[in-house]
């Protein structure tokens, strides 16, 4: 029975850490119905956590360092596929660099820092919401290509209104 419980090289601890900081930034995404939601988030994280704990349990800092050189390129690689251009404005851009630092915050649990990836998690929720309540307030903050990506939310509202993306 107690085999079942060993998550080696894996720790409960972390596992949980993990998913606690994946489950509020995808929370967070989820509810503003945004790409990488709570499971995503989820598997993200961990997967990150896995790879980068079995690079630490392996030994050597050469093997830490290309594994977690193998993340960012894998995470650029899905980060890239999140982002789309539609119309002249591209989308997506805040959920790849949400997936990127997801990414920072599993291989944080995963080199033994875990009050790090919980500190760096509660600053991504922050800035999440916390500029989007600026840019409810401030005009300033909209202009330019937050604007256009604003007028062709609207306009494709308008054509389509039963479409996910549109909202």
């Amino acid at each position: 029975m107690n085999d079942l419980l060993t998550v080696a090289p894996l720790t409960w601890s972390g596992i949980i850490t993990a998913m606690l900081c994946a489950g509020a930034i995808g929370f967070e995404r989820q509810l503003r119905g945004k790409p990488v939601g709570i499971r995503t988030s989820i598997l993200i994280v961990l997967g990150t956590y896995a790879f980068t704990a079995l690079a630490v349990s392996i030994g050597g800092n050469a093997d830490r360092a290309r594994v977690l050189g193998q993340v960012i390129t894998g995470i650029g690689f899905l980060g890239a596929g999140v982002m789309l251009a539609r119309d002249g404005v591209v989308v997506g851009v805040t959920s790849a660099a949400t997936i990127w630092v997801q990414a920072a915050i599993g291989t944080l649990i995963g080199f033994g820092v875990p009050g790090t990836a919980i500190t760096l998690a509660f600053l991504v929720v922050f800035v999440l919401l916390g500029v989007d309540v600026l840019e409810n307030y401030s005009s300033l903050l909209t202009r330019g290509v937050h604007a256009r990506y604003k007028r062709w939310r609207r306009r494709r509202a308008l054509v389509n209104p039963a479409d996910p993306g549109s909202g």
